[in-house]
């Protein structure tokens, strides 16, 4: 159910070097880092094991990003669609519509949502269609 969490920091790279740290302990490692030019807001790294990113800290210059962030893996790009669809319907506030974002890989196809305590909610599919 749950793809990837997400937190909110201070100063990325301070707290880059902090997780790396006291993850490496436990078998996790930096995977994957995002600059802000890809992402058009702030810097990103992404920890786990054999080389997928499951826990994620970024700085965000965006009020709207919130500061917890949580995506839940659907099961295809129809369900992404759907979900932001009901989100928004329920009240969520748009955060990024349905599409791909091959900043993280080929096939990422994801949508955001605020909730209405103003966390990051997204739905995301990996897979090719």
């Amino acid at each position: 159910m749950i793809d990837h969490v997400g937190l909110a920091v201070s100063g990325y790279e301070r707290s880059r070097e902090f997780y790396r740290s006291v993850l490496a302990p436990l078998g996790g490692e930096l995977v994957m880092e995002v600059t802000a030019e890809q992402t058009g807001d702030g810097s990103h790294g992404g920890f786990g094991m054999h080389g997928r990113p499951t826990f994620w800290i970024g700085t965000s210059h965006n009020a709207h990003s919130g500061s917890v962030h949580v995506a839940f893996t659907a099961p295809d790009r129809d369900a992404v669609r759907a979900f932001h669809r009901l989100a928004l319907e329920a009240g969520a506030t748009d955060n990024g519509a349905p599409g791909l974002r091959p900043h993280y890989h080929e096939h990422y196809y994801g949508a955001f949502v605020l909730d209405p305590d103003g966390h990051n909610i997204e739905a995301v599919c990996h897979s090719p269609e």
